[in-house]
């Protein structure tokens, strides 16, 4: 047997040296006992050190949490006043031993098992959803579709669960798994509209992929990381490269991934600050490619919606690259073919920037008459509505001076053979803001819109367009009706005139043609004086 030679002291107050076993202090200051003891003794002797000096911790504490004075506290001559003695109330115990609990169950073997396993059970469930199915090939099992449907919930509710966070073992292997399933090639075009002849719901646009029971949930995860985990963490990532892959699929023709790209797009946005900037110029191009390159893009009015609220929260003054984009992104997307598709939303986006500030509705107005379409009256109709509600927010200064180009215009379009066109620009004299601002240059307008509405009475085929122009033209007539038959005289002396100057250019024309007839007519005689003739 194995003999282990043991020292023991007693311990005292007044100790100032010592060792420590094992985390354990034995102070001591005289011999207590010198004695051969067997080996198996040890780990007595051990528990019980251990057992005193947790007692004494103990002690410590209690006096501390109870507000025991020490002694040179309660001499009466110190200068210091005694500590507040904390109240050990019953829910202070209920909170003491539940944190006791706590931590004990956290460090319990069971519970760091169950941790183990539950990890291995998630590597596993994302490992599988790696696994594409397209939807498509006969060769497809449903029931593995189904299961991986099935491991995409449990993830999904893995990442929405508010009691844990997403182990950042897993994190790499989560975001892996998305962008393997999410960034694939889109397939081409399924309809063949032409770009004039699109139609105005974009729902018969629509092309639903098959494989959205997949999609809608990966595209589900995504969103409950960016909401539930802070930017710093996923930033590594979350990086440029993948916000140009999510901006990508907003080509896609399935309006359901275009309204889930959407809302993870404007999240990140608003969580990722320091994307801001990037993710702004990276929308930019894709307006610009659009516009002067392919004419044809599914998202735009997604990415649309998306600017109309980041321009809400833009400060007044407005920054001058705020305005730069304004002039140079959002008013040539009205150049496009395909303007009706996004209309609503980019009409929104010029309208919020002419409120922020109402000195940008001149020039925003002059932009969009630049860019006035001929020959497709579905852009006209869309029009002439935006031009009503710029009208609505410009500054009332500004009236006098785009009064006379934009009457001029709405008269055009009045008199248009279109009649679909043609009304809704008389329906515009049912807007208050379009009247003042008429009423702001009567003189410089009346004489352009009294030959509009003269002419749509006497030519226009359509007996609903020659209705809405007799209402209007009372209008006028009420509202200044000397200038009104001022204007209609001198539009008889113009067609006077303009009927005079015709009949002399008509009775010009007959006599070159009468000497054109003479001078063939002498070739074909062979007159001696034809060599004379000279080209």
């Amino acid at each position: 047997m194995i003999n282990i030679l043991i020292v023991v002291f007693t311990s005292q107050s007044h100790c100032d040296w010592g060792v420590e076993l094992n985390g354990l202090s034995l102070d001591y200051t005289k011999l207590f006992l010198v004695y051969k003891m067997p080996l198996f003794f040890w780990p007595l002797l051990w528990c019980s050190a251990r057992k005193n000096k947790v007692i004494k911790q103990r002690r410590e504490a209690g006096r501390e949490e109870m507000g025991v004075l020490s002694n040179s506290a309660r001499r009466k001559d110190s200068p210091k006043a005694p500590p507040k003695k904390k109240s050990t109330t019953l829910q202070y115990l209920f909170d003491l031993d539940s944190r006791n609990y706590n931590a004990n169950r956290l460090s319990s073997p069971v519970r760091q098992s169950s941790l183990e396993s539950e990890y291995e059970e998630m590597h596993s469930a994302i490992s599988y959803c790696n696994c594409i199915f397209t939807f498509t090939d006969p060769w497809e099992s449903p029931s593995q579709q189904d299961l991986k449907r099935q491991k995409l919930n449990q993830i999904l509710s893995m990442v929405k669960s508010s009691k844990r966070s997403v182990d950042e073992y897993l994190l790499p292997h989560l975001m892996i798994m998305i962008s393997t399933n999410l960034f694939r090639p889109l397939p081409p075009p399924s309809n063949t509209y032409n770009i004039i002849d699109l139609p105005d719901d974009e729902e018969q646009l629509s092309s639903y992929s098959p494989a959205w029971p997949h999609l809608q949930i990966v595209y589900d995860i995504l969103l409950g990381l960016v909401l539930n985990i802070e930017p710093k963490i996923l930033r590594d990532y979350i990086d440029h490269h993948f916000l140009l892959n999510l901006l990508s699929l907003f080509q896609s023709e399935d309006p359901r991934e275009r309204e889930s790209l959407q809302n993870v797009f404007h999240r990140i946005y608003s969580r990722f600050t320091f994307y801001r900037l990037f993710m702004r110029k990276a929308m930019n191009d894709v307006f610009l490619h659009h516009t002067f390159e392919t004419e044809r893009h599914c998202g735009i009015s997604d990415l649309l919606e998306i600017w109309g609220s980041i321009i809400n929260g833009f400060a007044v003054p407005l920054k001058e690259e705020h305005k730069l984009f304004l002039m140079r992104v959002l008013i040539p997307l009205h150049k496009a073919k395909g303007l009706q598709l996004y209309h609503r939303q980019l009409s929104y986006c010029v309208c919020q920037f002419v409120q922020k500030e109402p000195a940008l509705g001149g020039v925003v107005v002059r932009r969009i008459l630049k860019y006035w379409p001929v020959t497709n009256c579905q852009k006209e109709v869309v029009l002439i509505g935006e031009l009503e509600e710029l009208v609505e927010n410009i500054d009332p200064n500004h009236y006098r001076q785009l009064a006379l180009p934009l009457c001029t215009r709405i008269t055009r379009c009045l008199t248009s053979s279109n009649s679909q066109v043609a009304e809704r620009a008389l329906y515009v004299w049912n807007n208050e803001a379009f009247m003042k601002m008429v009423l702001e240059a009567l003189e410089d307008v009346f004489p352009v819109l009294v030959e509009g509405m003269e002419k749509n009475l006497r030519m226009h085929w359509s007996k609903s367009v020659r209705q809405l122009t007799e209402n209007v033209r009372a209008m006028l007539e009420e509202m200044a009706p000397n200038l009104y038959y001022k204007c209609l005289e001198d539009m008889d002396v113009r067609e006077s005139e303009a009927r005079r100057e015709m009949m002399e250019r008509k009775e010009r024309w007959e006599r070159i043609e009468l000497a054109a007839a003479a001078a063939e007519q002498m070739k074909k005689i062979g007159s001696p004086d034809h060599h004379n003739f000279q080209v």
